[in-house]
This record gives structure tokens, sequence and C-alpha cells, in this order.
């Protein structure tokens, strides 16, 4: 019995193991140069080879654009990407404004894609002027952060937006586009710069 239990576990581990395997995500950010159906052909921002992604069904589709200090108001879900200071708040590198329909999205505070930087999801409880810029204090599950955001951070909000947006020349970003086991590419997301904007 205890061995078919340990065969059983192996088994399973092995599932487990491949499936993860089968779940890698990458980031794909650049320029639409085409539009296949339900593919798009991307070229990367810098170096590399165009991806072609297939995006799903019902892929949500978000618009980017430039925001000001005065759209980050008490009870609004946003996204920080900051750098730790000396006592303990985070200095804003970048700030985006969620959509309403994208409360709660990776709710929580964890390391960011910058050396040393930090990632806030939460929701602002309150705001007001401080010396070196607007103070915020933000809300989240099983915690709560200080934020100040100077003059020198960027700061942009999400819009509803939709597939017509997706057309060649358009500046792209897809966050976590899952990489099959043939190397192709899938995405239920993709965020769209509007005007000038290019998302990252």
């Amino acid at each position: 019995m205890i061995r078919i239990f340990a065969g059983v576990v192996v088994a399973t581990a092995l599932v487990v193991t491949s499936a993860s395997a089968q779940q890698k995500t990458v980031r794909v950010v650049g320029t639409i140069v085409g539009v296949d159906g339900p593919t798009i052909v991307v070229k990367p921002r810098g170096k590399g080879d165009e991806r072609r992604v297939t995006l799903s069904d019902k892929a949500a589709v978000y618009g980017v654009v430039r925001a000001t200090l005065a759209d980050v108001k008490p009870g609004a879900f946003i996204g920080v990407g900051a750098m730790p200071q000396a006592d303990g708040s985070q200095k804003a590198i970048r700030v985006m404004i969620f959509a309403e329909a994208q409360r709660g999205t990776g709710e929580g505070h964890r390391p960011w894609n910058r050396p040393g930087s930090t990632m806030t999801n939460a929701t602002v409880d309150t705001t007001v002027a401080g010396v070196d810029g607007q103070v915020l204090r933000v809300k989240y599950k099983g915690g709560e952060q200080r934020i100040i955001i100077g003059p020198d951070a960027t700061i942009m909000a999400y819009a509803v937006g939709d597939r017509s947006e997706l057309k060649p020349g358009a500046n792209i970003a897809i966050n976590a586009a899952e990489q099959k086991p043939d190397g192709s590419l899938a995405a239920s997301r993709v965020n769209v710069g509007r005007g000038d904007v290019r998302p990252d």
C-alpha cells in the first residue's frame, strides 16, 4: 500500500511539474506591425525578432493614457512602482491608476522589475501635500504603505478599450503572454498606448 501511495505521489508531482512547465509566461512589449485574425504580430522595442501572439476570444484590451496627480484620489485603486526610502516610505517612480473593472488586480506589496524596487497595488486611503510631494497612505489586504509622489513620477491610467485599437503602429504591452510547449504565444490581456504613450 505504501509503495502504491508513493507511486501516486510521484505521478502527481510529475503532472504538476509538467503543467507548470506549460504555463511559462513572457512579457511582450513593442509595436504592432501586423494583424492576422486573432493574432497580432509585434516588433519588440529595441532588439529581437517579431513575436506572434494569439489573443483569446474574450481577451481584455486596456488603453493606457496620461494622467495627473489630481487623478490620484482617495478610493482609487492604483499600482505604484517605487524605491524604498530610509524612513520606510516608498518614493514613486510610476503610478498606474486602474480602471474600476480592474480593482483588486495583483493586490499587495512585492518586488518590482527594477533592482531594489517595489510594486504596491492598493487602494488610496488618504492623500495630503508634503514637502517632497504628495503623500499617500494606501491599504491592501494585510498591510499598508506610505507613498510619496514627487514631480518626477510618471502617472498613467488604464481605460477600458477594445480590439479596434490593436492595429499596425499601436504600441502595446502584454505582461503575461503564455508560452506554449511549441513556443507559440497566447494572451488574454493587452495594454495599448493611446496617443504617444508607450506602455511598458
